[in-house]
């Protein structure tokens, strides 16, 4: 127990800063958005298991060889009384930080799905009274803006997707499928579980850098998988003018096979310096987006696909393992 609790906190550390910044800054993502995404999960839930973990197996050591015996040891001091002159003041310690963290964890879990449900909520009951339905497309509602606006409102059989009558003045009708499908991608494989997950990790550790490292990233990689989507139903051009309208607001040059890669920088260049200076994430994600369908890369090879899934499963599998495991390394 003694060891597994250093091994754990060890992983902790690992997860909690020299991973997820190796992560984000990695160039393979983009190639696999979906292998990606499974390690970021695979960070973010084995990050917790271990740091809770790793306080929970120290506080328990002086009770069992393995965490069933010491759970049940804490249990009889809890329940029948038993004298619990074993558990030194460092070990009470530890129960309580990994009690208190387990509680924070839970309880910012369940605040920041609240606090969504009743934005969303707010949100609809605007809709109802400032947008129409959209004549052509089903589930999907018309403001009235000039402003180039198109995104997705989850709801469950309520989910709609909002477009704004000026955007969809400067779409092609291939340019506003593509919108469409990419919207309603985002809806089918359920992006926003993911985003509130990671925004409840951010709230929950504010202090931590790499929490705002695995939100722009898990953003930045919904994004391309709903592309990956909308590349499906429509050809790359379409869709690289339909993002570059939506982030500039205009026309900007038509990118063809034909021409050289100097338009392509013009387009990258004019949608990286229309967007907001306050939302740097956002205009990053849409440069990055642009210039993976601009310059597509080769997928992931099989065997490095079977490589990140299988650290992905090993990230979980480790800890859980050495927590219910009895005390080998004790």
């Amino acid at each position: 127990m003694f060891w597994v609790s250093h091994f754990l906190a060890a992983l902790a550390v690992i997860l909690a800063w020299p991973a997820p910044i190796a992560l984000s800054r990695a160039q393979w993502p983009s190639r696999s958005p979906f292998t990606a995404m499974i390690l970021w999960q695979a960070i973010a839930l084995a990050g917790g298991l271990s740091m809770i973990g790793a306080m929970l197996v120290w506080g328990l050591e002086p009770l069992g060889d393995n965490l069933l015996e010491a759970l049940h040891g804490l249990w009889d001091i809890l329940v029948n009384n038993r004298p619990a002159d074993t558990l030194g003041l460092v070990h009470v310690f530890a129960l309580s930080a990994a009690s208190l963290l387990t509680a924070h964890l839970v309880f910012t879990l369940l605040i920041t799905y609240a606090r969504i449900k009743g934005q969303r909520r707010r949100h609809r009951n605007l809709l109802n009274l400032l947008s129409s339905p959209s004549r052509t497309n089903p589930s999907t509602l018309v403001i009235k803006h000039p402003a180039p606006v198109a995104y997705c409102l989850p709801g469950g059989a309520r989910s709609v997707t909002v477009l704004s009558d000026g955007l969809m003045g400067l779409l092609s009708e291939d340019e506003l499928r593509a919108v469409l499908v990419h919207e309603r991608a985002h809806l089918s494989q359920r992006h926003h579980l993911l985003l509130w997950a990671f925004a409840a990790w951010r709230s929950a550790l504010p202090w931590l850098p790499t929490s705002r490292l695995a939100q722009r990233s898990v953003n930045e990689l919904i994004e391309m998988l709903a592309d990956d989507e909308a590349v499906k139903e429509v050809d790359q051009e379409t869709l690289v003018g339909a993002i570059a309208i939506v982030a500039t607001g205009s026309h900007g040059p038509s990118v063809s096979h034909g021409h050289s890669g100097e338009t392509q920088d013009h387009v990258l260049a004019d949608a990286a310096a229309t967007q907001d200076p306050e939302q740097d994430d956002a205009s990053l994600s849409t440069v990055h987006r642009l210039r993976r369908l601009l310059e597509p890369q080769a997928p992931l090879t099989p065997a490095q696909t079977f490589a990140a899934l299988a650290t992905s499963a090993l990230l979980l599998t480790v800890p859980t393992a050495l927590l219910i495991a009895p005390g080998f390394l004790g």
